[in-house]
């Protein structure tokens, strides 16, 4: 078992223009950029049968934190932070957010802690019972770092890369 260290250059973006230009996948993933959305990112993420999303209270490397339930600031701003249903993302519905939202099948959580520091008994209340198999009530066990090595699988297959990469936030 080892010890991984990451180095990270925060760069909020006031300026989306600046924001589609300089990102590499999170405008893609989002369906940020208007002559490049992809239907098949909006129809699988709206197919969930739920999503939780969990903010941490005293996260520091997601800024502002509430971009953990896919709130941000205004265009050009740092003030005040937009909740999830007032961007253009959950408006126009880029990913399905708001179809998923709409329907029941969002859980926006905040729990104590810094950036991914869940409690297990926060893990238990609010993610667990969404992990139940149904069809022989077993409940999957898998920790966090499971649950980012497939995150981080899924995003460098998106972008075609086999290599390690840097991915890029509105936050970092």
């Amino acid at each position: 078992m080892g010890i991984f260290l990451m180095n990270v250059t925060m760069t909020i973006f006031q300026d989306m223009a600046d924001y589609l230009k300089s990102c590499r996948f999170l405008p893609r993933l989002n369906n940020e950029i208007p002559d490049k959305r992809n239907a098949t990112y909006k129809k699988r993420f709206s197919s969930l049968e739920n999503l939780v999303l969990i903010m941490f209270q005293d996260d520091a490397v997601l800024i502002p934190r509430e971009t953990a339930w896919f709130g941000y600031y205004p265009d050009g701003a740092f003030d005040p932070v937009l909740p999830p249903q007032k961007t253009k993302l959950y408006e126009e519905d880029w990913i399905g957010l708001k179809t998923l939202d709409e329907a029941g099948r969002v859980k926006f959580v905040s729990v104590a802690g810094g950036h991914l520091g869940i409690s297990k008994g926060d893990m238990k209340k609010y993610i667990v019972p969404y992990l139940a198999d149904k069809s022989s009530e077993k409940t999957l066990q898998w920790s966090i770092s499971d649950l980012l090595g497939v995150t981080w699988h899924i995003a460098r297959e998106a972008l075609g890369q086999t290599e390690g990469a840097v991915l890029y936030s509105r936050a970092l």
